[in-house]
């Protein structure tokens, strides 16, 4: 694929070459048509379940698709199949930009966040007590932005998944987390935050990439 430019971006700085790129990349996956975006759906269930990572999970953090985001949910009939709990991220209300995680089947009730976007209706009293925090799952897809070879991803620039698992670094055992994106959202090399959580794989439609910590 073709990547971005260098030279478009050389003479901003790096809060703007972010932004920059985060524009343009967007642009990319919403400009795939519904079919291009069917078949990156089911390529990527097909490298997931292939992960051991994913194949161990019990609980596991999805999300639901949003601006031209790829889709995991193709991988829900297996997770149901295999006794895995799905779990979706749901605005902390009060808090500085982080997440909590509610589980998640095809009768949950389902309102729209700030942002538009559908999570689980957590004033429905029967699903408060389905709350789980960050650190009790064993598994989170996180969508992304962007992403580069060497394993630096770029998401949306709200910061909700660096803040609600910052933790990551040091705690052990931890959650496993894997960035997933279409392909066309590769690019050479990525400009990355001193805040950027790790993460152990990034896999598209095309790819898996293990980012290499030394």
């Amino acid at each position: 694929m073709d990547f971005i430019e260098d030279s478009l971006t050389d003479s901003l700085s790096q809060p703007q070459r972010r932004k920059a790129l985060r524009r343009e990349l967007r642009q990319r996956r919403r400009a795939l048509s519904p079919l291009q975006r069917r078949q990156a759906a089911d390529a990527l269930g097909k490298r997931l379940r292939s992960l051991p990572e994913v194949q161990r999970a019990r609980r596991i953090a999805i999300y639901l698709p949003n601006d031209g985001e790829i889709d995991v949910t193709v991988l829900l009939p297996w997770l149901k199949r295999r006794g895995a709990k799905v779990y979706l991220p749901v605005l902390r209300p009060l808090s500085d930009n982080r997440l909590w995680f509610v589980h998640y089947h095809e009768d949950t009730p389902m309102v729209a966040n700030r942002f538009g976007i559908r999570e689980p209706h957590t004033r429905h009293g029967a699903h408060r007590a389905r709350q789980l925090p960050p650190w009790a799952l064993d598994l989170v897809l996180l969508p992304l932005v962007g992403f580069d070879d060497a394993g630096n991803r770029m998401g949306m620039g709200g910061g909700f998944y660096d803040r609600s698992f910052a933790f990551v670094r040091h705690r052990r055992p931890r959650p496993r987390l894997i960035g997933v994106a279409h392909d066309c959202q590769r690019v050479e090399r990525l400009p990355i935050a001193s805040w950027d959580v790790p993460l152990d794989a990034i896999v598209s439609d095309a790819r898996v990439v293990r980012p290499d910590r030394g």
